[in-house]
């Protein structure tokens, strides 16, 4: 008989704290159960679109990630017209070597290189004033130089690392 009183008190605390547990106030076993089943399965619910949504947000992240990644190879040039010649300052990502492919295009464009500086402590730059070999600067404007200078460290950079494809700006 005393077993019996034990797992009747034993039901009864259980049941007080599934009531609790679900807010629910019938007295009934059966309608606690119920309400706790139902709880049961909202949670289950509300869990299964906490995972979709991070399943989105890690999507979303790693997108971001590889934006992030390929925004960083490209380079900030800066082309300013200065009498007879341009001003080009370029700024990009440390390593490799970006100055050869720079000086290829300026040699291709009929450029030649009057001043220039450059720094790879910590990010490679360089400015430099280059003027025309000839008199005349035929087709030669500040965005033509821009977009060459652009396009000869983009194609660098993709020949050194064809694993990450560096969009052009334009």
């Amino acid at each position: 008989m005393v077993s019996r009183l034990q797992r009747r008190i034993a039901l009864r605390r259980k049941l007080h704290i599934l009531r609790t547990l679900t807010c629910s106030n019938p007295g009934k076993r059966r309608s606690i159960i119920a309400d706790a089943i139902l709880h049961i399965y909202k949670l289950k619910l509300k869990l299964e679109k906490i995972k979709r949504e991070l399943s989105i947000i890690d999507a979303i992240k790693r997108e971001h990630l590889s934006l992030l990644k390929q925004v960083q190879y490209l380079p900030k040039v800066k082309v300013e017209k200065t009498g007879k010649g341009f001003l080009v300052k370029v700024i990009c990502q440390k390593g490799g070597d970006n100055l050869v492919p720079i000086l290829e295009v300026f040699e291709e464009m009929g450029l030649v290189v009057l001043h220039a500086k450059v720094s790879c402590n910590f990010y490679f730059g360089m400015e430099a004033i280059v003027v025309s070999e000839e008199e005349e600067q035929d087709g030669l404007d500040v965005k033509n130089v821009t977009q060459a200078v652009v396009e000869a460290i983009v194609r660098h950079v993709e020949g050194a690392d064809r694993s990450i494809k560096v969009p052009v700006v334009n």
